[in-house]
């Protein structure tokens, strides 16, 4: 994966996360209380900016070090941890259907692995 479609992807992210964490504390938050959400909710949306962060980070080390590959390992287990964990969160908020809780787990298994993965790119600096 190159710098570019990782700051391209982190700048979307982050703009679809600031889009959905507004909608959710204003537009959605008596449906998400209601419904006993509103912390899963948060949640996600936290998830989704730490790694949001962190992925426009590698987008810039590696638009530095062009030869540390290992950094496109890494933003792409974190765009799956996001999809999975941070998507899962989402639906399980929006659908009420629980049995999407056990993808989390898996997103969050692809963002340990993708932390695990900076660390073997980082060793090469």
């Amino acid at each position: 994966m190159s710098a570019r479609l990782i700051l391209q992807l982190a700048a979307f992210l982050g703009a679809l996360g600031v889009g959905i964490g507004a909608f959710g504390a204003h537009g959605l938050r008596p449906m998400l209380e209601a419904a006993g959400r509103f912390d899963t909710f948060e949640t996600a949306v936290r998830y989704q900016f730490y790694h949001t962060l962190a992925l426009a980070a590698v987008g810039v080390l590696l638009a530095a070090r062009p030869e540390l590959r290992g950094l496109g390992l890494t933003a792409g287990l974190w765009l799956g941890g996001m999809v999975l964990f941070c998507g899962s969160l989402f639906a399980l908020c929006f659908t009420g259907y629980t049995k999407l809780g056990a993808v989390a787990p898996i997103g969050g298994l692809l963002f340990i692995a993708g932390w695990i993965s900076l660390l073997v790119a980082a060793r090469q600096l």
